[in-house]
């Protein structure tokens, strides 16, 4: 009996990780430009180049300084670049507010992170993404 109950504790743990790992929230994405200080979150400090500025919900007040999310592009916005997508996801670490109202997206990417999942000159893709 003992051996059965590890078992179904197992699967259902496998369960509960693989309905987590495959959940992803849908949104949009743009991109900026350098420099990327001073930022909401570390002021002066230097990030690195896979950063991004999250839309005020994700935001939440600072709360996601710091956190990182796997972005993943899904497709094109708009006629211009029918097929943007790179086949590939990065993780960035959000630094910054993407401010209201002149955000355009759920994330606003720095150019180098937005480079490596589309092709830059679509401007803004939808995307898939998760904290990780």
């Amino acid at each position: 009996m003992a051996f059965e109950m590890r078992v179904l504790i197992l699967v259902a743990a496998m369960v509960v990780w693989l309905s987590s790992a495959a959940y992803a929230e849908q949104g949009t994405a743009t991109f900026y430009t350098p420099p990327y200080v001073p930022s909401s979150c570390n002021g002066y400090q230097n990030d690195g180049v896979l950063i991004a500025a999250a839309s005020a919900p994700i935001f939440n007040n600072k709360a996601a300084c710091g956190r990182s999310y796997r972005v993943t592009c899904t497709g094109a916005t708009n006629q211009g670049v029918p097929q943007p997508c790179k086949g590939t996801s990065v993780v960035v670490k959000i630094v910054d507010l993407c401010p209201s109202p002149g955000c355009q997206a759920t994330l606003d990417l720095s150019q180098e992170a937005f480079a490596t999942i589309a092709n830059p000159d679509a401007g803004k893709i939808t995307i898939e993404y998760n904290q990780v």
